[in-house]
């Protein structure tokens, strides 16, 4: 039957039966019209004409299907995110290491658990079934979608450690929870604090060599990470920002021949949101300090060695570590910065518990 002009039906159908056949026969299409409409109608995948579609942390156009009411966090960054936007009820279920710092996720850290940031565990996914699940560009791998989009959970990746992609990424994931005006103060806020920094860099004269170090010892980052991109962006000159790879892995002869004026360590500590953590930061620092051939560096002569937490090293809080980057590397013009103020404000503001904790360690006296 062609429902686009059962007119034409009617027609056909009395030249070939005749008036009262035909007068039977249309009685019937008349009636059963409708209900096959609706048998159309519900035959359509979900989601039908009501998705989103957004740009992945992989470059990939993706349609999510709406409306989104629960939410798997894979990890602390799009967790915190989550926060920030006020969907913190949307959460069914986190990733497995949130248990390591329950004093700064309180309730969240009871959510059912999804396996770790790098390794999904499908059965308990499967048995949460939340509507939509975020992850890292890259972790866990591809058999992320392979496994849960067959089960109608929807898989978007969403980096939120990246400053280049993370206001797009923010108001993407607005956009998809129904939290704009959440989403449009969060960026808002971040462009004010790399607006202030961008502003003051404009007079600085040099930018000082920096040797980075990630929290594994002698492995630093290069072009396309995001402790590069906080570098350059807080005013510094990263020396492995020329290499070919992103984490590249140097040598205590490479570093002490390169005679950084400044050195950056990442450092993960279990509960940097506790006060705790300032000792386990400073002994990694006086750790790097001691290292043969170090003190001959420029970098350990002066004291410009700092420590800093992963909470504020990349992801959401990366404008509060380049304000500690941006103090360390050009302290005339930004002397009067405070970036502890920063973090607290960011923390009461948008994470909506009391700020706590120790998350960069300096040898430079103010």
């Amino acid at each position: 039957m062609n429902l686009m002009n059962p007119e034409k039906h009617v027609c056909q159908t009395f030249q070939k039966f005749g008036p009262r056949q035909g007068r039977r026969r249309q009685s019937k299409i008349v009636f059963f019209l409708p209900i096959l409409l609706i048998m159309v109608v519900f035959s359509q995948p979900a989601f039908a004409g009501n998705r989103i579609t957004v740009t992945d942390a992989l470059g990939r156009q993706v349609q999510v299907g709406l409306p989104v009411r629960t939410v798997g966090a894979m990890n602390s960054d799009a967790l915190e995110i989550l926060r920030a936007l006020d969907a913190g009820d949307m959460v069914s279920c986190v990733f497995a290491e949130i248990v390591r710092e329950r004093a700064f996720w309180g309730k969240l850290a009871d959510r059912p658990k999804l396996g770790s940031w790098r390794e999904a565990d499908f059965e308990a996914i499967a048995k949460i079934k939340p509507d939509l699940v975020i992850a890292y560009e890259r972790n866990p791998g591809p058999e992320l979608e392979k496994r849960l989009n067959p089960l109608g959970i929807q898989v978007i990746r969403l980096n939120f450690y990246k400053i280049k992609t993370l206001n797009r990424e923010i108001r993407d994931l607005g956009r998809i929870l129904g939290r704009e005006k959440q989403a449009a103060e969060l960026c808002g806020w971040y462009d004010r604090q790399l607006g202030r920094v961008a502003g003051r860099l404009k007079t600085a004269k040099h930018r000082p060599s920096v040797y980075i170090e990630s929290y594994s010892d002698y492995h630093s980052t290069g072009p396309s990470s995001g402790a590069d991109e906080m570098c350059a962006l807080a005013g510094g000159r990263n020396l492995a920002g020329n290499f070919s790879i992103p984490y590249p892995e140097v040598s205590p002869e490479w570093v002490v021949s390169q005679n950084p004026r400044i050195i950056v360590k990442a450092a993960s500590w279990a509960n940097g949101y506790e006060k705790s953590g300032a000792d386990h930061l400073g002994r990694v620092r006086d750790k790097i300090m001691a290292r043969p051939a170090f003190p001959g560096i420029a970098a350990v002569k002066s004291g410009r060695v700092m420590v800093m937490d992963s909470s504020v090293w990349t992801g959401p809080r990366a404008v509060v570590g380049i304000l500690y980057l941006a103090r360390l590397f050009h302290p005339d013009l930004f002397g009067d910065i405070d970036p502890e103020k920063v973090h607290r404000d960011y923390i009461e503001l948008f994470q909506k518990v009391p700020y706590g904790g120790v998350f960069a360690v300096e040898g430079v006296k103010r």
